[in-house]
């Protein structure tokens, strides 16, 4: 999986959040997108980094920006999670993958000491018209959300 870069145009999808609803990147042109993958639901580091995006949600908001959470987490398990953690933005279900890979963000990373296949914690800032603006991957979980608003001149 090539990894993608600013200028490149984001892969359209059409994922289900947590509510079975389908939420298509197409649908939200006009509009800046951070899109973030992680690994599992209702583990530590991405609790961590949920929790960081819920927290400054208001200020990416009114930065103009929309945030989605991508994992290959079961819709139950979804929605289980964002009432645990009080989570405001959608989470969406990619089950088999498919946006991962398009995204770059599945593929070889280390465990434990372990090379393993796997979710790579990544996050996308994504223009008005589609276009990737900035792609972070292997990022860790901890300030992620905070050095994003740095970058992005958001207070």
């Amino acid at each position: 999986m090539a990894e993608l870069t600013p200028g490149d145009t984001a892969p359209d999808f059409t994922l289900d959040d947590q509510d079975g609803t389908p939420v298509s990147l197409h649908d939200l042109r006009g509009q800046k997108v951070i899109l973030y993958f992680y690994p599992a639901a209702m583990t530590p580091g991405c609790t961590t980094e949920a929790c960081d995006f819920r927290d400054s949600l208001s200020s990416l908001q009114g930065a103009g920006y929309t945030v989605l959470g991508v994992s290959r987490d079961s819709l139950d398990k979804l929605r289980e999670f964002r009432a645990r953690d009080s989570l405001t933005f959608p989470l969406l279900s990619d089950p088999d993958r498919a946006v991962h890979e398009a995204y770059g963000a599945w593929g070889q990373k280390m465990n434990y000491g372990k090379t393993i296949e796997g979710v790579l914690r990544s996050t996308f800032v994504i223009d008005e018209q589609g276009a990737i603006t900035d792609a972070q991957y292997n990022v860790k979980a901890t300030g992620h959300v905070s050095r994003l608003r740095a970058k992005l001149g958001i207070d």
